[in-house]
């Protein structure tokens, strides 16, 4: 039965309209982070590998049903005779170096149990530093290079990892679709994306990360 009261008519008017704006607020707080984004074309190409000189490619890499296996020794060479760097078995994305605009990185990660002291993903270039963002495994927890925790016991399981750089403003991190992490951008003009193991500070002997799905996206 249809109520003629004004005021039950307003009250009921009112709370459906309440209920409108709590379930837009709460749709908006969930949208994906590649949402606004466009997906770049990736071919094997663009996924350039750099692992310690004395060492055959499969002696520290794999890629089989779709999932990329990364691992290094702390005492392996570095990625050349030249380089003075600590070992690293990494994937650059080349194509697509970038100076402006906002990128992101998007991949599914796998560390296992044991792997610290290492750099799984960054974003190479800066102004006074090497890099403007580094993502460290330390003891199960993800952290902005060695200082903030991101995201706690990431040992042993899959975890989606998306970054997103806003060239000249900030680097927002998303665990599992999660904002998790904003740093400030570190300023540089050339910029690309790097993942696997690139040892760090109070390291293991053997360092290992898997990733897939990886894909870049740029800001429409």
């Amino acid at each position: 039965m249809i109520s003629c009261n004004p005021s039950a008519w307003f009250l009921s008017t009112i709370f459906v309209w309440f209920s409108l704006f709590a379930i837009a607020t709460l749709c908006k707080g969930n949208l994906d982070p590649t949402d606004g984004f466009s997906p770049v074309p990736l071919k094997e190409g663009n996924f350039k590998l750099q692992k310690p000189y004395n060492v055959d490619p499969n002696k520290r890499y794999s890629f089989k049903n779709g999932v990329r296996r990364l691992w290094v020794f702390s005492d392996d060479k570095p990625l050349n005779r030249k380089s003075h760097t600590k070992p690293r078995t990494e994937i650059r994305i080349t194509g697509y170096n970038y100076s402006e605009g906002i990128w992101q990185f998007e991949g599914f990660g796998y560390i296992p149990n044991g792997t610290t002291g290492v750099s799984i993903m960054q974003i190479f270039g800066a102004t006074s530093h090497a890099t403007s963002f580094m993502l460290h495994v330390y003891d199960g927890q993800l952290k902005y290079y060695d200082e903030n925790v991101i995201k706690d016991d990431i040992y042993d399981r899959w975890f989606r990892v998306n970054v997103i750089h806003s060239v000249g403003e900030n680097i927002k991190v998303f665990i599992n679709g999660i904002k998790k992490y904003v740093a400030n951008d570190r300023g540089g003009k050339d910029h690309y994306f790097k993942f696997g193991v690139y040892t760090q500070k109070e390291s293991s002997h053997y360092m290992e990360s898997r990733w897939k799905n990886v894909q870049i996206y740029k800001k429409l």
